[in-house]
């Protein structure tokens, strides 16, 4: 086999001035991938996600502990209250401070979701009826689900009961999107890109994949929503006999997002080509990224938070095991090149720095759950502190 040049910070942003150069300015957006076992060190799979804000918001860190819940029983979404489960998994949480739901997170059992606003033909003024969050289903799909499977299984369904509507920001009410989301956990991956109440599924069981703010599953759907290629059809984005696109149908016409996402796809194949893609080629991939992509906290809608997870190919996600527990890492601080990554385990009693919340003094009554809301303007962001107390932890 011939031998790779090793890969260098300084070469990666090289190639990513080469992807970019025949490109428009990069758009601001988020960044979500997974690294599969057989590209990495050890078997494990690697997930991870940069998440760009408006600006004049807060995003915390918060952990729930499992929990049964009464028979009959309701949760309060950020706009919408829908039927409670008997029981929910423990979860940690990255999260704007006004919302009940989180831009990404995981669960006890091994389970990683990040979530991406995307831009869709079916996008309209009933966007902004008051229904589930994106970020709410992701929240809902990691206290619900064990696996990616389930996960997804259980976003689809809500999705298709209640649908996704709402402003996406409790500052800018004009903020309104779809969602797509990328579903990991120790064995598997799975992308879900939405329009509207319709929706498609890709499974990625090796290799890499990775998404930002534009649909990408093309012709390779492994699932879908009942009419999605009918409702295509007569709205005459699809002709009904060549093959079915969805990222072609459904896109909106002046999505423009898909070169961020093409450079990362590439950076992803040149960091785990020799398939020993590891933490360290992790944190590399966001220190390069951050160079070119990510936003600074005097942006309009800078990086307010990051993301990035190791699930445990022998464990079960929540330390109870005679494997190796996932471990969770969280900036928990704007500005991936300038934050610590901060790492938490699910474990017995498990605590968090309450540094990463948001302080309850200082919020103040909006749509949001828990009793988060958004800082006050001009209020500068809050630091994160990790504490030393027990295993790994925030």
């Amino acid at each position: 086999m011939q031998h790779q040049p090793p890969v260098t910070s300084y070469n990666l942003h090289s190639h990513i001035k080469i992807i970019m150069s025949s490109k428009s300015p990069p758009p601001q957006s988020c960044d979500t991938f997974v690294v599969l076992g057989d590209r990495t060190k050890g078997g494990h799979i690697v997930f991870g996600k940069n998440s760009d804000r408006p600006q004049d918001e807060v995003q915390e860190v918060v952990y729930q502990p499992n929990a049964n819940h009464a028979q009959g029983s309701k949760v309060k979404c950020t706009y919408i209250e829908i039927d409670q489960v008997e029981t929910t998994h423990a979860v940690i949480l990255s999260k704007p401070s006004w919302m009940w739901g989180a831009e990404m997170g995981a669960n006890d059992r091994g389970v990683c979701i990040g979530n991406e606003a995307v831009w869709t033909k079916l996008q309209g003024d009933d966007d902004a009826t008051e229904r589930l969050l994106g970020m709410d289903l992701l929240r809902l799909g990691l206290e619900r689900g064990s696996t990616a499977e389930s996960a997804l299984d259980i976003i689809t369904s809500l999705l298709e009961q209640h649908g996704q509507g709402g402003p996406c920001s409790d500052t800018q009410p004009g903020l309104l999107y779809h969602n797509s989301f990328l579903i990991a956990d120790t064995k598997e991956a799975w992308v879900l890109e939405t329009a509207g109440r319709h929706w498609v599924a890709e499974n990625i069981k090796s290799g890499h994949r990775n998404i930002s703010n534009t649909l990408t599953i093309t012709t390779n759907m492994d699932r879908s929503s009942e009419g999605v290629k009918e409702a295509a059809r007569e709205a005459g984005w699809w002709d009904g006999t060549s093959e079915f696109n969805f990222a072609d149908a459904f896109n909106a016409d002046d999505n423009s997002d898909g070169g961020r996402q093409q450079c990362g796809q590439q950076l992803l194949a040149k960091l785990s080509q020799g398939g020993e893609f590891s933490l360290t080629e992790m944190f590399e991939y966001y220190e390069t990224l951050s160079r070119v992509f990510v936003a600074t906290t005097d942006h309009q809608h800078p990086t307010a938070a990051s993301m990035v997870s190791v699930l445990s190919s022998d464990g079960d996600g929540n330390g109870d095991g005679n494997g190796r527990p996932s471990c969770h890492w969280f900036t928990a601080t704007p500005d991936p090149k300038r934050s610590v990554f901060k790492p938490f385990i699910f474990t017995h009693n498990v605590k968090i720095s309450p540094h990463t919340q948001r302080s309850k003094d200082t919020r103040r009554s909006g749509p949001g759950q828990d009793g988060a809301t958004v800082r006050q303007e001009g209020e500068p962001l809050p630091p994160a502190v990790p504490t030393t107390a027990g295993g790994g932890r925030l």
